[in-house]
C-alpha cells in the first residue's frame, strides 16, 4: 500500500486502511459463504447478521436510546432534504425553522419550501458563512412554534461546525443533517427527533444513508406518501422493503467495528480529530497572514478545514505542488474556491502532519521569493 496518496477529499473520503484490507481479502469470496459481498442476497442469514451488527455498533457508539429507530436509506442526504419535510411538514399547520450556516443547509431549506412553509430561523449568509449561531441567538430567533428545527451540524464547503448539539425549544423536534461529522465525536442523539447522515465521509462508501428517527414522530407522518419516501416503511420492514445497498452497509459495519475495537469509541476518535485539526490550524494561524482561515475560531470545523492564500494563482500552485508531494484533493469547492482539507476519521495523524509541514515549507518559500 506504499503507493497510496494522502487523500483530503471531502467525500467520498478516505476509509480506514484495515477496513479496505479486509474488504480486499474477502471481496471475491466471503469466508464460509463462497460469494462476494457484492453478490450475496439481502435476505440471506449473512446479511441479516451484517445489518444487525451495523445497527448494534451504531447504537453502542452513539448511545442511541430505545426511543429511536435506526434505518438505512439510499439517495444520500440530498434525498433526506426532501424526506424530512414530506414526512414532518407536509399538511401541517406550523412552519419549519431552518438554520442556514452554509450551502448544504441552504439546499435543505429549498427542498422544504416545496413541501410547505419553511422559514429561516438564522442565517450566516450576510457574513459569508463564517460561523454558527449561539444557543442564545437561536432562542431569540425561535419565538414562534415550529414543526421542527433543522440544522446542518457541519458544513463541508465553508468549514463551519456546531461545537455542541444546538438547543431546540421545548416541543420542537430537532432535525440534523450530520453527514460530514457523523461518528467523528459523541453526540446527544436523545436530543434529536431525527438525525441523518450520508455515509461517505466517516461511516463508509457512498450508497447508504443512516437515519435515526424518534418513535413518537412516526405518528405525525401523513398518509399517501410514496412508499420508499415514508420513514415508516423503513422502520416496519427493517430497512429491507426493497433491496438495500448491501455492500455499502457491509463496509459501514466494518467501519463501526473498527471504531469500536481499534479506535476505542467516539471519545477517543474526537481526541484524534482535535489533534489532527490543531496541526493544520496551527500552520494557518502561525503563517503571519499568508494563510487566512475562513471560519471564525469558535465555529471551526474539525472535519473540513478551509483557508485562502494571497492570490488565486498561489492557490492553484499550492494544490499542484501538494499533489506532487502526494497530498491530494485540496482544492476548495468550486462555489467558493480556496483550499479545503478534509480530516475525516480515517485520516491518520501523519497525514495531517505532512500537510502542516508542506504548508510551512510552501509559505517560507514564498516569503523568501518575495
Amino acid at each position: 500500500m506504499n503507493d497510496r496518496v494522502v487523500n483530503f477529499a471531502a467525500g467520498p473520503a478516505t476509509l480506514p486502511l484495515p477496513v479496505l484490507e479486509q474488504v480486499q481479502r474477502d471481496l471475491v469470496s466471503l469466508p464460509g459463504i463462497g460469494a462476494s459481498a457484492l453478490e450475496v442476497s439481502h435476505r440471506s442469514p449473512w446479511f441479516e447478521d451484517v445489518i444487525g451488527e451495523a445497527e448494534a455498533n451504531l447504537r453502542s457508539l452513539l448511545v442511541i436510546p430505545d426511543s429511536h429507530h435506526v434505518v438505512f436509506c439510499q439517495g444520500g442526504a440530498s434525498l433526506q432534504f426532501s424526506m424530512v419535510p414530506m414526512n414532518f411538514l407536509r399538511g401541517g399547520d406550523r412552519a419549519a425553522a431552518y438554520v442556514v450556516t452554509g450551502s448544504w443547509s441552504g439546499k435543505a431549506l429549498a427542498e422544504a419550501e416545496k413541501e410547505g412553509t419553511a422559514r429561516v430561523a438564522w442565517s450566516g449568509k450576510e457574513a459569508g458563512f463564517v460561523r454558527v449561531p449561539t444557543d442564545d441567538e437561536l432562542a431569540g430567533a425561535l419565538t414562534e412554534p415550529a414543526a421542527y428545527l433543522h440544522v446542518t451540524s457541519n458544513e463541508t464547503i465553508h468549514g463551519v461546525e456546531f461545537p455542541t448539539t444546538p438547543a431546540a425549544p421545548a416541543g420542537v423536534p430537532l432535525m440534523a443533517d450530520a453527514s460530514s461529522d457523523f461518528l467523528s465525536r459523541p453526540v446527544d442523539v436523545a436530543a434529536h427527533g431525527l438525525l441523518y447522515a450520508g455515509a461517505q465521509k466517516n461511516a463508509g462508501p457512498a450508497g447508504v444513508t443512516i437515519a435515526i428517527v424518534r418513535d413518537d414522530l412516526l405518528a405525525r407522518i401523513p398518509d399517501g406518501l410514496p412508499t420508499v419516501l415514508d420513514y415508516r416503511t423503513y422502520v416496519t420492514n427493517g430497512s429491507m422493503y426493497n433491496t438495500p445497498p448491501v455492500f455499502a452497509i457491509y463496509v459501514l459495519m466494518l467501519v463501526t467495528r473498527w471504531l469500536t475495537h481499534e479506535v476505542g469509541g467516539l471519545e477517543k476518535q474526537l481526541e484524534h480529530n482535535r489533534e489532527k485539526a490543531a496541526l493544520v490550524y496551527d500552520a494557518i494561524d502561525g503563517s503571519d497572514g499568508f494563510y487566512r482561515g475562513h471560519a471564525d475560531v469558535g465555529s471551526r470545523s474539525l472535519m473540513n478545514l478551509t483557508w485562502r492564500l494571497p492570490s488565486e494563482e498561489l492557490e492553484r500552485r499550492f494544490v499542484r505542488e501538494a499533489a506532487d508531494a502526494g497530498l491530494v484533493e485540496l482544492k476548495g469547492h468550486r462555489s467558493v474556491g480556496g483550499i479545503r482539507a478534509s480530516l475525516y476519521n480515517a485520516m491518520p495523524l501523519a497525514g495531517a502532519q505532512a500537510l502542516a509541514d508542506f504548508m510551512r515549507t510552501f509559505a517560507d518559500a514564498e516569503h523568501v521569493s518575495a
